[in-house]
């Protein structure tokens, strides 16, 4: 049977979400081989009609353009949306730690005071709002004073530009910087079944802290989708190509894997991308699970795992099974 999707609150803000997310970064199409703007559009139509709340852009996807897209498809229904957004990737200065080189030139790392204030009008300017709900540091930079940033966060929350604050792709050090100069909602980290890192050195702080986990990458690039045979092969230059995590064995282990699964699936009339969410979402301290899509259907996929309520014995049975086929992968 089907429940109402699950919603959760972020962090201390007051603030609740669907426990599924949009992410959007294949819908600024860098790196993820273009974008079609009305495909995305769609997309994000569709996972706010099937009660997904959550959408999660970036300046950096495709330099503003996954915000533009987002900006366009909210214009209408902006108080039906918890809108995050991110900051401290930056091209306009050389100041901060240097990242990597994008075809128009070099991307730093970059949370000054400053340069925060500047981005947050860029982001709000594009997404077309005067508001963003959970304003996300997205990597973190070893240059500036977490002080200096947290006071710019707190600066542009009191002026109702910003409503929470987060971060992103953290260590536990850096969480704790944050708690210690104001208040952190949320930390926003890959975690999968075949990465799991975190449940040792951010999860037991950040539910003793009270602080939300979004997660991004719940299926691995794909890899958990349940639809990659073991003959699966990449090209060009498909990020998966190269990657160890997609050998022809992982690939062998992860349909075994699947396998196994499928009879839970069965159970809920779900399918095994949907279980892999809804695991992930039943996994102690793991708050929100960000999922990204480029269409419609990937959009009504990802929304039914939040309305699936997996039983502590098939979370049980699942864990299992992914400890016996994956922790030669997990890293």
């Amino acid at each position: 049977m089907s429940h109402e999707m699950l919603c959760r609150p972020i962090g201390a803000s007051g603030i609740k979400a669907s426990a599924v997310g949009l992410g959007t970064w294949a819908i600024g199409g860098w790196m993820w081989g273009g974008t079609d703007e009305a495909a995305s559009i769609s997309a994000i139509h569709t996972a706010l009609d099937e009660g997904i709340t959550l959408i999660d852009t970036a300046p950096a996807y495709g330099q503003g353009l996954a915000e533009e897209i987002v900006g366009r498809a909210i214009a209408c229904r902006r108080d039906k949306v918890v809108l995050a957004t991110k900051c401290g990737l930056v091209w306009d200065t050389q100041k901060g730690n240097h990242f990597f080189d994008y075809e128009s030139g070099p991307v730093h790392r970059y949370l000054g005071r400053e340069s925060i204030i500047h981005e947050v009008e860029q982001s709000l300017r594009r997404l077309r709002t005067d508001y963003i709900d959970h304003y996300i540091t997205h990597w973190q930079d070893p240059t500036t004073p977490v002080d200096e940033t947290m006071a710019a966060l707190e600066t542009l929350k009191r002026d109702g530009k910003i409503r929470s604050v987060g971060a992103s792709n953290t260590s536990a050090q850096d969480i704790r910087a944050y708690l210690d100069t104001g208040q952190l909602d949320a930390v926003q980290e890959e975690y999968s079944m075949v990465k799991r890192g975190i449940e040792q050195t951010h999860l037991p702080l950040c539910r003793k802290k009270g602080v939300s986990v979004l997660s991004y990458s719940s299926l691995a690039l794909g890899l958990l989708s349940g639809k990659m045979g073991p003959d699966r092969r990449f090209e060009g230059d498909d990020l998966r190509k190269d990657n160890p995590l997609f050998s022809r064995e992982n690939l062998q282990q992860v349909e075994t894997l699947m396998r196994e699964i499928d009879p839970i699936a069965e159970a809920h009339g779900a399918t095994r991308a949907q279980v892999v969410v809804a695991w992930t979402l039943q996994q102690p301290g793991i708050t929100f699970s960000l999922c990204g899509a480029r269409t419609a259907d990937q959009a009504r996929e990802n929304a039914a795992a939040g309305r699936i309520r997996l039983a502590p014995a098939e979370v049980d049975t699942i864990t299992a099974a992914a400890d016996r086929r994956l922790s030669a992968m997990a890293a």
